[in-house]
């Protein structure tokens, strides 16, 4: 074989490989309860702000701790441990998608995504 040849088998063995550890490590949607019977897999879960439950975020504390409870979409309520910051306008998130794993009762997330209000309604822009 020529020399090429075996380089570009080793490439191609080595894209094969990459492709496969991604897909190893692509999490799912899923609810609270399909996360707390999996407390291995990381999971997407989808849900929104419990308005009613108090926030804690201490930066002096701990800059990269927020607790705060989420209702999933199928109105599960949980306690989340967010391994980040206080995202800005937390508040005023629509939805939120957290991505990480159940440990015990809470869920821990290392990353949050927020859908926030348009500020277009109707084709209309609203002034603030």
């Amino acid at each position: 074989m020529k020399k090429l040849h075996i380089l570009g088998i080793i490439i191609i063995a080595v894209a094969i490989g990459v492709i496969f550890v991604s897909l190893k490590n692509t999490s799912t949607y899923a609810d609270f309860a399909e996360a707390f019977s999996n407390p291995d897999k990381e999971y997407h879960v989808v849900g929104r702000l419990d308005k009613n439950q108090p926030q804690v975020y201490d930066p002096k504390v701990n800059p990269d701790e927020f607790l705060f409870s989420m209702v999933d979409n199928k109105g599960i309520t949980k306690q989340v441990v967010l391994h980040k910051s206080k995202p800005q306008d937390f508040e005023k998130s629509e939805q939120i998608v957290l991505i990480g794993k159940m440990q015990g009762d809470n869920f821990h997330a290392n990353d949050i995504l927020m859908k926030c209000p348009s500020k277009y309604n109707d084709g209309k822009q609203q002034i603030n």
